[in-house]
């Protein structure tokens, strides 16, 4: 089966099309840069992107894509910058939010991931969530936007000190693609059973 993932992050790609060789999926890159809406939740952005996106290549109405949205929730700061993320990141960037933090002792963070997932005229949500902490520093060269900030609960580094396969094992976009995925294999059994 082949799966386009709409996106102009190459970084994301990457991520998604490690997970989906796990599952035998083909994850294929449709490079596509479309003009975001902002909204207070996430599930609304992806939904609204996953509409925009066929208004704008209505090629893909009979093909299996996906869009995704992530947003960083900072509890001491009441959830900012949550859905407002991508925007935040390129205003302030990791040291502006290091700075909201500074003196602040509770660093306690979630990442969240949306898919929307569009096969056959149905669209469907997917998530995943991964809870973590703020680091007081920038720490590692590796991924993007917010990783070089964010430690996941269950390790001592943070996203951008973690190799591509490592950071699978704890991401919030991993955990809404294996949602997705395993979603998908569900449905294929179904066809194959005949039920």
């Amino acid at each position: 089966m082949e799966l386009y993932f709409i996106t102009h992050n190459k970084s994301k790609y990457l991520e998604a099309e490690e997970i989906g060789r796990e599952y035998s999926v083909s994850i294929k890159l449709f490079d596509l840069e479309y003009e975001e809406i902002q909204d207070n939740k996430l599930e609304t952005i992806a939904l609204m992107s996953c509409k925009r996106v066929l208004q704008e290549k209505p090629e893909l109405k009979n093909k299996n894509f996906f869009v995704e949205d992530a947003g960083l929730f900072i509890k001491s700061l009441n959830g900012f910058p949550g859905p407002y993320s991508s925007y935040i990141f390129k205003t302030i960037g990791n040291e502006g939010i290091l700075k909201l933090m500074k003196g602040e002792e509770d660093r306690r963070s979630h990442f969240k991931s949306v898919i929307a997932y569009h096969s056959k005229n149905e669209t469907k949500i997917h998530t995943g969530k991964t809870e973590g902490k703020i680091s007081h520093d920038i720490r590692g060269e590796k991924g993007f936007g917010f990783d070089p900030i964010f430690r996941p609960d269950e390790n001592d580094i943070t996203f951008a000190e973690m190799s591509l396969e490592t950071k699978n094992l704890y991401s919030h976009r991993q955990k809404s693609l294996r949602e997705l995925l395993t979603s998908i294999a569900a449905f294929a059994r179904k066809k194959i059973d005949g039920e």
